[in-house]
């Protein structure tokens, strides 16, 4: 059965009993490893899992137009019931933001730089977070000047789930400054709330996204 996901993304789906066991995986022992994965789209959220074939995640990201996610659950913003997919191939185009547990790369290569806060929204979702320049360099002209697929730390994520509002908590995420809607200067006060959990950076995604979610009062 094909049923469309988002504004283009068409997948074949199926309903998610609650009780499905997580199958083993499909990959081949040469293939490159797989991570837990979680994509925002304009309506949806999609969780599953992406072959890392580079050092991280935001190469891989930037160097592909598309990506291949497999044992995907399509949770809608609506609220309606999650549905699966095997194998889903979404274009980058589609996503606003992904956040995934995985290497952040060769700590030797990374080059100093200051972190500004900032705040973006982007779709149904608002964002805010740490990006990190250059020193002496323009924040905002530096973000709209980089490539795709821009990663902030200390990042929180809001949004709605079947009308509830939802807050999540993730360590670094990836934004689609192709898809933004605005991105604007921040003060350091907007973006450390409450101390709780963050994603880890070493360790699995829960497989059910709920799991970093806080509904608020």
């Amino acid at each position: 059965m094909i049923e469309k996901v988002g504004r283009r993304i068409r997948i074949p789906l199926s309903r998610v009993p609650a009780d499905l066991p997580a199958g083993p995986s499909s990959a081949e022992p040469d293939d490159p490893p797989r991570i837990d994965f979680v994509a925002y789209g304009e309506d949806c959220l999609l969780v599953g899992q992406i072959a890392l074939g580079a050092t991280r995640l935001s190469d891989l990201m930037n160097d592909h137009d598309e990506y291949e996610l497999v044992d995907v659950e399509v949770h809608s913003l609506t609220g309606d019931p999650a549905v699966r997919a095997q194998e889903v191939v979404v274009p980058r185009e589609e996503l606003l933001l992904v956040h995934a547990a995985g290497p952040r790369g060769d700590r030797a290569a990374r080059v100093r730089t200051r972190q500004h806060p900032i705040a973006i929204a982007a779709g149904p979702y608002q964002v805010r977070g740490y990006y990190h320049a250059l020193p002496g360099a323009d924040a905002i002209s530096s973000f709209r000047h980089r490539r795709p697929m821009v990663p902030l730390t200390d990042v929180w994520v809001e949004y709605r789930l079947g009308g509830v509002p939802q807050r999540r908590r993730v360590a670094t995420l990836l934004v689609n400054r192709q898809q933004i809607d605005w991105v604007v200067e921040a003060e350091d006060e907007q973006i450390e709330l409450p101390d709780l959990p963050l994603a880890r950076e070493d360790g699995p995604l829960v497989k059910d996204f709920t799991g970093l979610v806080f509904a608020r009062d």
